[in-house]
């Protein structure tokens, strides 16, 4: 590689892993203990790859003894390919982080399998004999929900289901279950339903719009919800208050919360939509208000916060991501552009970035410490 071309290199081109897969890449999740992260397919097939890496970008980094100049070398080698499934369903398999190094499915929409970090695929039991539409997992606690669109079941352990209390309209289409597993959202057409882990009964809140993405807080007390057009959700479980944020110029498909901000953040602005939850935003989209990132001319779309440092990532409609201090202007470009974002995630300790896009991109990015050093 000549120097002309190493100058233009990327810092997605220096710290990523990519791969292109034969369908867009609609979902992802990281395993529980940290060793792989699995990228769910629109064709229905499941690819994983390790997170360990030969050529990590630390690895790569050399620092000059005159100058201590820090210079990066490019990967010698592709990255190996990604251990991949035949197709496990029609379209875009449910997937949760299962137990230890395991991944949670839907196979044909109807069963759940387990699949561990190398591929390997084992039956767990648990058959609804109805197509799932939503799955999600508590590994502290052992519950899997799983929903059929008018019911929600819970297993413990990948035991017996158990099924909860029916919504009064059902459509349900995205689950997530509380950090302290003792609670469990729900979106529906009339807007979000609660239940306890433990009862049948559960309680309504009504919203202006389906959730299309449900976040609980770290303490498992505010909900925060993606309404599409219908703009950002906020319930508190604990005192029944709601809070609706209606106005964005694109629809809201992601949310997420920073725990080291203690702040809410959205997409569907022009910059990235910020939010202390020290004066939370229940009424006005000024309270609290952060600015963070530049403002640009195409929208954002999927937004991730990072786990142990006020940072997000977030995504651009014209596949542009960027890493953003929460409440300041500085951005660290990531990609420049490429395919739409579909999926963005962290890992628990915040050193890899996962991405998957609508043109099929599969993608671990990963930073050196020296990247991020406060």
């Amino acid at each position: 590689m000549n120097q002309q071309s190493a100058r233009n290199l990327t810092m997605f081109d220096l710290f990523a892993r990519s791969w292109q897969r034969s369908a867009a890449v609609m979902d992802l999740r990281f395993n529980a203990d940290g060793t792989a992260v699995a990228f769910a397919g629109a064709d229905g097939s499941l690819a994983i790859a390790p997170l360990a890496d030969a050529e990590s970008p630390e690895k790569r980094i050399r620092v000059s003894a005159d100058l201590g100049q820090t210079t990066i070398r490019p990967r010698k080698a592709p990255a190996p390919p990604l251990t991949e499934t035949a197709p496990l369903a029609k379209g875009t398999p449910p997937l949760a982080a299962g137990p230890t190094d395991r991944f949670i499915v839907a196979s044909g929409g109807e069963e759940l399998l387990n699949i561990d970090a190398s591929g390997e695929i084992e039956n767990t039991g648990i058959r609804l004999g109805r197509p799932v539409t939503a799955l999600d997992h508590q590994a502290a606690d052992g519950i899997t929900a799983i929903s059929d669109g008018t019911f929600l079941y819970l297993s413990r352990d990948l035991g017996p289901l158990n099924r909860l209390e029916p919504a009064a309209d059902g459509g349900i289409e995205a689950i997530a279950l509380s950090p302290d597993g003792l609670r469990i959202a729900a979106s529906s057409a009339d807007g979000l339903s609660l239940w306890q882990t433990t009862g049948t009964n559960h309680e309504c809140f009504h919203l202006p719009g389906r959730a299309v993405s449900i976040r609980w807080t770290a303490d498992s007390r505010w909900i925060a919800c993606a309404l599409g057009k219908g703009g950002v959700a906020f319930v508190d479980s604990a005192s029944k208050r709601t809070g609706i944020l209606p106005d964005f110029p694109a629809p809201v498909k992601s949310v997420c919360w920073s725990r080291p901000a203690n702040a809410v953040i959205a997409s569907g602005a022009f910059r990235i939509a910020a939010w202390s939850m020290e004066t939370p935003p229940l009424i006005d989209n000024r309270s609290g208000a952060l600015t963070t990132g530049r403002a640009g001319h195409v929208a954002i779309e999927q937004v991730a916060a990072h786990p142990l440092k006020n940072l997000v990532a977030a995504s651009y409609s014209d596949g542009q991501i960027v890493v953003a201090r929460i409440g300041s202007g500085d951005e660290l470009p990531v990609r420049h552009a490429g395919g739409p974002v579909m999926a963005l995630e962290w890992s628990a300790d915040g050193h890899h970035l996962a991405i998957g896009t609508a043109d099929g991109t599969a993608a671990i990015v990963t930073f050196p410490p020296q990247i991020f050093k406060s």
